[in-house]
């Protein structure tokens, strides 16, 4: 967790623990409290990434946004690598072939992704510039560099998942260098990259304790920002902060979810969610609350000094809920696998902005509920019970059958009915 520290003259500083656990300071010069504020939660969540693996948005818009000598603070205490510099142009074939040039160029030139995406970028190529060197030549990296390199990632106490993906980055790299004509093949394409769901990181969040969470919510913008993670299934923070008024719609009880994720791809760039019986009565007092401005639903912390899982972070110790991995997508989890309970698949991946091949592998979950369920009502197998009504239908054939057999038996022997004398003529 970072801290602000206080020097003379109204100066400030910021101090946290780094990934080493080695304690670290970066020194603001003079701030007031707020810009203070503003900073160390910054400072945390990129302290959080190293982790996890994933800048949030807003922290890469906000690195972004930053001057290069502010900028070099944050990579003096390794919170981020140094920013890719476009390379003069080479004068010659070679200096093409060379890694660090070639990886400067393409991620300058990827001017259609996001802040997110060209930070992680730029974190894949300090790796392969730290394993292989700047001057390695692009036709120099064999298959078995590429394995080297990804037990060095692992070396660095990288998550699977996290290599994975960092590996996928590095594939794409050279797959652009092999369609530039640089390389013949390219040397990552055998490298696992495959993102896996890890089911030890997952948690459902029980209505219980989401009560106690909205109960300890500090206003009803918070209660929201819980609310639609949790009976939404809202990513947040990028679709909570896009959701504007004039796409709830009270009348057809749904709200139009704009999604800066997903909008790349065709169809993909919002979706239509129920009003939820859970959401509507925030809904109605948020918007009686609202001020007059853009329209946001989530207005007051929208800014890029807000930190919402540090302050999610703050309810959860109120309510007294233990913290659980990966807090909003684990919100927006155990609601994808609440509503697969009670309708179909494939509209519940629409209402919730994914495929069943995704919901399947990252959000589906098995509960306590499930196994409780599953004991009090142990299920019957189904071969056994067409079996036993089978039987029974066959039994109640035969029985339906014999008694019509008896019944015209026996009105046949009414019908020819034998005088007293029987078949033998009468004899005296």
């Amino acid at each position: 967790m970072a801290t602000i520290g206080k020097e003379p003259r109204g100066r400030k500083r910021i101090l946290f623990v780094a990934r080493d656990g080695k304690r670290r300071t970066i020194r603001l010069g003079k701030a007031s409290m707020g810009q203070a504020e503003t900073i160390k939660l910054k400072i945390q969540s990129l302290v959080t990434s190293q982790f996890s693996g994933r800048i949030e948005d807003e922290t890469a818009r906000w690195l972004t946004s930053l001057g290069d000598t502010a900028y070099a603070k944050l990579v003096r205490v390794g919170l981020v690598p140094p920013r890719a510099t476009v390379s003069p142009a080479p004068k010659s074939p070679a200096a093409v072939n060379r890694l660090g040039p070639f990886l400067d160029h393409y991620i300058e030139s990827r001017c259609d992704v996001k802040p997110s995406t060209r930070t992680v970028f730029a974190r894949t190529r300090n790796h392969l510039v730290a394993f292989f060197g700047a001057h390695k030549r692009l036709d120099d990296v064999t298959e078995g560099d590429a394995d080297a390199w990804r037990l060095y990632l692992v070396s660095q106490g990288l998550a699977p998942n996290t290599v994975n993906r960092t590996c996928g980055i590095a594939r794409q790299f050279f797959r652009a260098a092999v369609r530039r004509r640089l390389i013949p093949g390219n040397p990552f394409s055998e490298l696992k990259v495959s993102v896996k769901g890890n089911k030890a990181r997952e948690h459902f969040v029980s209505r219980h304790d989401a009560e106690k969470i909205l109960d300890a919510c500090p206003n009803i913008e918070w209660k929201l920002i819980f609310a639609l993670a949790r009976f939404a299934g809202l990513r947040t923070p990028s679709e909570t902060l896009c959701l504007r008024w004039q796409d709830v719609d009270f009348g057809q009880n749904r709200m139009l979810v704009r999604s800066p994720k997903t909008e790349h791809h065709p169809g993909g760039e919002s979706r239509l969610v129920p009003i939820f019986p859970e959401l509507a009565p925030l809904l109605t007092l948020a918007l009686a609350e609202a001020e007059p401005g853009p329209g946001y639903v989530i207005a007051k912390h929208r800014n890029t000094g807000a930190n919402l899982r540090t302050h999610m972070l703050r309810i959860l110790a109120k309510a007294g809920v233990k913290p659980w991995p990966k807090l909003f997508q684990n919100l927006r989890s155990t609601r994808q696998t609440e509503l697969c309970q009670d309708w179909p698949e494939h509209v519940v991946c629409a209402w919730l902005g994914n495929s069943k091949a995704i919901a399947r592998e990252h959000y589906l979950q098995v509960t306590n509920e499930h196994f409780r369920k599953a004991a009090q009502n142990p299920a019957q197998r189904p071969c056994a019970a067409a079996c036993d009504e089978v039987q029974a239908s066959n039994k109640s054939r035969d029985i339906e059958a014999n008694s019509q057999v008896l019944a015209v038996a026996g009105a046949s022997s009414q019908g020819d009915r034998l005088g007293d004398t029987g078949l033998e003529p009468v004899t005296r």
